[in-house]
């Protein structure tokens, strides 16, 4: 978005106005990061973890780099080189706790991303390229962990391949070949391993070029803001630096505080036993859960237990990727002309509502795909998708929205009283 009172790059060193006359990388910089992109002003917490999500992929690129330099993709040793960081490399239990650790972190960080996103309308034109570029991010994220989770190669690492990879065996026709594409053969064995380490390497490398491509679309129509009103003057605006960077500074501290406590003192609490025992095909772990991070989409996937059309494997698979691409579509789905949920009672409610069933789900996922767990889990998945697909829909007709501020500033210079005051309305008085 073209801002005009923005303020213009003028580099001053010589070799500066020599540099960014035949390579402008400062002036995009700056463009990006500093007085030359004003942000609104009224900005909470929740935009830090946007910059907190580009820590923890650096984060997780740096560290897997090193971690990788000491790997052995060998399905006979592979196990052993792990323990060989764990000991014998300088620095490599730290290495691998904060690799491991990161992910969640990564996780945490993104889905807070998502549903403040969902909450205030972030999805909505003309920012829909931003939103749904951010859930190709996830994806990738999805697909970059899970084969991440497998190179431990211990019992749930072993067995967590076999039944996920088990899944696109449930499609008919291709199902079986893609399966085994994807393995190697017909079970997990040294090509599985060889195949998701190199993938595993590569696609954060692609994670971090489509979060390029997130942060320009970005760049296009600038940054939302709780209200969901428009930027119209200077007074809605502050320069990004050095406003922004101190209050993102302020979440990278708390956010490094909290993962240092994780690392440190509970560097094992998020994984599972399993996976210090050796993998071993002839020993099924008596209950197989992925990481905490996919729990919601497990709860979904064994939510199906009958066969209705299609085979209820089928219909599992269908509903768990399914649960992930609707999401594109919410633009489309949520015609609301409002878009911060802070101006939407009703929606506000049903939002809060969505934020209680997915923990549900995340809940169930971790439990045995035994009563009441699938019960729970069916009625939890049935209102994840009533929600997408009935709720939303419904109320943009039907809800009546509060008055929005005429303006970002008059938001926040006038608090409470100015967002009260009717559309159209002239402020009130200091």
């Amino acid at each position: 978005m073209s801002f005009p009172w923005a303020e213009e790059y003028k580099p001053k060193h010589p070799f500066m106005r020599w540099l960014d006359d035949r390579l402008p990388l400062p002036r995009m910089v700056y463009n990006a990061t500093g007085k030359g992109y004003p942000v609104p002003r009224n900005l909470n917490h929740f935009w830090n973890f946007g910059v907190l999500a580009g820590l923890a992929l650096v984060l997780q690129i740096v560290t897997g780099i090193v971690l990788a330099m000491h790997y052995n993709s060998n399905a006979d040793t592979a196990f052993a080189s792990v323990e060989h960081i764990m000991r014998d490399v300088n620095g490599g239990w730290f290495l691998r706790y904060l690799h491991a650790n990161g992910a969640s972190f990564f996780f945490v960080v993104v889905y807070v991303h998502i549903f403040r996103g969902l909450y205030y309308g972030s999805y909505k034109a003309p920012r829909e390229m931003v939103w749904m570029l951010g859930l190709v991010i996830f994806l990738l994220m999805m697909a970059t962990a899970f084969m991440g989770y497998v190179l431990p190669w211990g019992q749930m690492s072993f067995w967590a391949s076999k039944v996920i990879t088990g899944l696109f065996g449930a499609i008919p026709v291709v199902g079986e070949p893609i399966q085994n594409w994807l393995l190697g053969g017909f079970a997990p064995d040294q090509a599985t391993l060889t195949r998701f380490f190199s993938l595993h390497y590569l696609l954060p490398f692609v994670i971090a070029g489509v979060v390029i491509l997130h942060i320009w679309a970005l760049h296009i129509h600038g940054s939302g803001n709780p209200t969901g009103v428009d930027v119209k003057s200077p007074q809605d605006t502050v320069p990004f630096h050095p406003y922004y960077t101190a209050k993102d500074g302020f979440g990278v501290f708390l956010a490094l505080l909290l993962l240092a406590v994780l690392v440190f003192f509970l560097p094992n609490y998020l994984g599972h036993p399993d996976n210090y025992i050796p993998a071993n095909p002839l020993s099924t772990p008596a209950h197989i859960v992925p990481e905490w991070y996919f729990w919601p989409f497990y709860a979904i996937l064994r939510a199906f237990t009958f066969d209705f059309i299609l085979p209820a494997k089928l219909w599992g698979v269908l509903a768990m990727f399914g649960s992930i691409l609707l999401l594109f579509f919410l633009p489309w789905l949520d015609k609301s002309p409002v878009r911060s949920g802070s101006y939407r009672p009703k929606f506000r409610m049903f939002f809060w509502i969505l934020i209680l069933d997915v923990l549900v789900l995340g809940w169930c996922g971790g439990m045995p795909a035994e009563e009441p767990y699938v019960m729970i889990s069916q009625l939890a998945t049935i209102y994840y998708f009533a929600h997408f697909l009935i709720i939303l829909p419904v109320l943009s007709w039907v809800e009546k929205t509060l008055p929005l501020p005429n303006s970002i500033s008059e938001s926040v210079l006038h608090g409470e009283a100015a967002e009260a005051a009717p559309l159209g309305a002239a402020p009130a008085k200091a």
